[in-house]
């Protein structure tokens, strides 16, 4: 079960993507970012532990959520066959 406050955290997070949305999928298309929602700031990268690494070295007591730019899932682990 996830925590109010990492609900709190994840609904912030979708908040800014979604205000930078259009701009960050023509700049950023593809990279993952980990965003900050307390103080806004959102750390870009290449690879998902580099972003969460950006941020957790800024704050590292604060929770953030990571999101991959242009994409509805963070990670895809592909199809399954039956």
């Amino acid at each position: 079960m996830i925590s109010e406050t990492t609900r709190s955290v994840i609904e912030q997070a979708k908040c800014i993507y979604n205000a930078q949305k259009k701009m960050w999928e023509a700049t950023h298309n593809g990279e993952y970012v980990s965003i900050e929602p307390e103080s806004g700031e959102c750390f870009f990268a290449a690879s998902f532990d580099a972003a969460v690494r950006a941020a957790r070295a800024k704050y590292p007591q604060r929770l953030t959520h990571t999101m991959r730019v242009g994409h509805d899932a963070v990670f895809f682990i592909g199809l399954m066959e039956s």
